[in-house]
């Protein structure tokens, strides 16, 4: 028998399930290779679901953050977000309390993200698409003090960041007006209640309400064009 007809009856045995007719050495190269492709099915399955090798949070106070959260969850490289309450000291803060003004906690939102694919420079650059940096009572409608808006940085590099950043916008010519926006050192952030998170899902046709309704939209648009 030729080596060709040998190897095409060795595939025919393989492809019928007659492994058994093989011999003992082709048992144990299909035995193997078998287990080897197992290993690397195994291997690629949690590469896949692990999580990247390093994560990033980003914290930012932009007035209201029902509507500053929609933007960061589109933006690749983002994990998570979560909306909630930074800059204030009393612990366990509430929607309430914070909203009776007699905190220092802004409404904020909590970025965890991958930096192999979204900078934290890239992060500001979606976070001053959602406000108006000009405005120092709060934002649109919504004014008061847990409406201010702030860059709470976590590192003397985010801070670097932040204030370049800053320095960026103020010198683009895009407002008349001087940036207000504070960059703070970070503070303990806490999630909001349930019905908070991704209230744009949760809630669509009152969120589209309010968001038009506040002014927001139309000065993105005005100043930004589509929003991103």
């Amino acid at each position: 028998m030729t080596k060709r007809w040998q190897a095409k009856r060795r595939l025919e045995f393989i492809r019928n399930g007659d492994a058994p007719e093989l011999s003992k050495i082709d048992n144990m190269r299909l035995f193997r290779f078998d287990y080897l492709l197992l290993l690397c099915l195994a291997a690629a399955a949690e590469a896949q679901n692990s999580p990247p090798a390093t994560t990033k949070t980003a914290v930012f106070a932009g007035g209201c953050f029902w509507c500053i959260q929609p933007a960061f969850d589109k933006a690749p490289g983002v994990l998570k977000t979560t909306v909630g309450y930074c800059g204030g000291t009393e612990p366990n803060p509430t929607y309430a309390l914070v909203g009776s003004e007699k905190t220092n906690y802004r409404e904020s939102i909590q970025i965890a993200y991958d930096p192999a694919k979204i900078s934290y420079e890239q992060l500001l650059d979606i976070y001053w698409k959602q406000i108006d940096p000009t405005q120092s009572d709060g934002q649109f409608t919504d004014v008061g003090p847990s409406y201010r808006t702030a860059i709470f940085y976590g590192s003397d590099e985010e801070k670097k960041v932040a204030e370049t950043s800053k320095e960026k916008l103020a010198h683009s010519g895009k407002f008349k007006k001087p940036i207000v926006t504070e960059i703070l050192p970070a503070m303990k952030f806490y999630p909001a209640e349930d019905y908070h998170q991704k209230y744009y899902q949760q809630n669509p046709e009152h969120f589209e309400a309010f968001e038009h309704g506040s002014g927001r939209v139309s000065f993105q648009k005005k100043n930004w064009g589509d929003k991103p």
